[in-house]
């Protein structure tokens, strides 16, 4: 082979490999920025709310002015004002009203504040506004959060839990949308830097906790509802044949439950028995109730399971076991026993009633926008599946009618609309005979538009005291709306 040969095919041969090497470099290069890509698109949550990358976000927000958080009325419920000193402040409006929900942004901070602070301390303005901001030694504006909640139901709701511990959860049946959560005893988001170590120790009171979803409770009477639920789906097609005669206990092997003030109901039907909240009646479906199927019921209801929402919650508690004593099953089936559950998981299965069977995700924030009101993302309504056929939501609606029109919620009976409910009272102490107060209903029945959900620590009966409350927010809903 001559030289000139040889020199040619050596050329070709490097240039072969710096084609080679050059497609590798690229081909890195792009699953680098693939990578950054979906970074950005799913993971860059995690890094804005992880206290680990705390030296990322500050010097983030050090560029930007932290955006402002929105009601569904378009009113501000969070936003950043400079101070007398020229120093950047968080705002609150509503001070306490929104503590749980709205949240704060110091000390690790919580609720909107937290789960958003992405978007909340990142700008996506135009490259030309950023251009002039920095020119002008300005920060850049931040996201904008709009939220579903209602400041009016919620200070309904607020007002009319009065004194009580406890909580209120008001979601849109057909959406899934929180228009108001409240939790009491409640904080100054304005002032929780300042008053951190007070309000962090207070273990009494627990005033950072969210009652309304990480609030654990024995549900009392309003678990009768899922134990009718269960009686009816094994029993499709005689379940209205259930007939019980009350003498104000019942008694079975080592199992003794007594009626509420040992009250003497009669011959009841299960409809009957539901609008009485018969604890007698519902102690004895429960011992003939198949465990196996009971324990699919429950979970297809996401108990012993981490709800399906973006707020953060806390997973409801129930045993239900093949090798239950007689005792264990009369309490399960009539709400105590083990069984603890959140404001917002009944809530869930309420909303699923009123929404002819279909579970909806519960959420509060509707959609993010630049500074400008360009939307950047929008969150829209999302189904959790069937949790109930329509027969099965139909005849517990038409328990939980019976239980206003004539049962223990007949405080809510009367009104311009027609409401559906479910009264308990949970007792949760051997040593106390008083009880929380819970309510749990929709209305109106013929097109199910709000459920509300009340719980009141150690107030009484349900009847007396949450239903009340959750009859002032309907009025006030329908009030505004109507």
């Amino acid at each position: 082979m001559s030289a000139k040969k040889e020199k040619k095919k050596k050329i070709n041969k490097g240039g072969v490999q710096v084609f080679l090497t050059a497609m590798v470099f690229a081909l890195i290069f792009l699953a680098m920025i693939g990578n950054l890509v979906l970074f950005q698109m799913k993971e860059s949550d995690v890094a804005y709310t992880n206290s680990y990358n705390s030296k990322r976000v500050e010097a983030v927000k050090a560029e930007t002015t932290r955006g402002t958080i929105y009601a569904s009325s378009g009113d501000v419920l969070a936003e950043s004002k400079n101070n007398e000193n020229g120093e950047e402040v968080r705002d609150y409006p509503y001070g306490s009203l929104f503590a749980h929900t709205v949240g704060y942004e110091k000390e690790g901070a919580s609720g909107i504040e937290k789960s958003m602070q992405q978007y909340l301390i990142r700008s996506d303005i135009s490259l030309d506004e950023k251009l002039k901001n920095d020119l002008a030694d300005k920060k850049d504006q931040g996201n904008s959060v709009y939220t579903s909640l209602d400041p009016a139901i919620q200070q309904i709701a607020y007002n009319s839990l009065g004194d009580y511990r406890g909580a209120v959860v008001v979601t849109e049946v057909k959406t899934g949308k929180i228009l108001a959560m409240v939790s009491k005893p409640d904080f100054d988001p304005g002032t929780i830097e300042e008053n951190w170590d007070e309000v962090s120790s207070d273990i009494e009171n627990s005033p950072l906790l969210n009652r309304a979803s990480q609030g654990m409770y024995p549900p009392g009477s309003t678990f009768k509802i899922i134990t009718a639920l269960e009686f009816i789906r094994e029993n499709p097609t005689d379940w209205k044949d259930y007939h019980f005669t009350c003498q104000g206990k019942f008694n079975y092997e080592d199992c003794t439950i007594k009626c509420f003030h040992n009250t003497v109901h009669g011959y009841e039907d299960l409809e009957e028995s539901f609008a009485d909240s018969c604890n007698s009646s519902f102690a004895n479906l429960g011992t003939g109730l198949n465990r196996i199927g009971f324990s699919k019921t429950l979970k297809q209801l996401y108990f012993n399971e981490d709800l399906p929402t973006d707020v953060i919650s806390s997973p409801s508690h129930i045993s239900m076991r093949q090798n239950m004593t007689a005792n264990e099953i009369c309490q399960t089936s009539i709400g105590q026993s083990e069984t603890l559950m959140s404001p917002l998981h009944l809530n869930m299965i309420t909303g699923s009633i009123a929404n002819d069977g279909v579970m909806m995700k519960p959420y509060m924030v509707e959609k993010v926008t630049t500074a400008d009101g360009r939307v950047i993302k929008s969150y829209e309504p999302q189904e959790l599946g069937r949790v109930m056929s329509h027969e099965e939501a139909q005849a517990l609606t038409g328990f939980m009618t019976a239980v206003v029109n004539g049962g223990t919620g007949k405080a809510l009976s009367g009104q311009p609309y027609t409401a559906a409910g479910k009264t308990g009272s949970a007792e949760f102490s051997d040593k106390s005979d008083i009880s929380h107060a819970w309510f749990t209903g929709f209305a109106p029945v013929e097109d199910p538009q709000i459920a509300v959900t009340v719980i009141m620590e150690k107030a009484g009966t349900g009847g007396t005291h949450a239903a009340p409350v959750a009859k002032r927010i309907f009025a006030g809903y329908f009030g505004m709306n109507m």
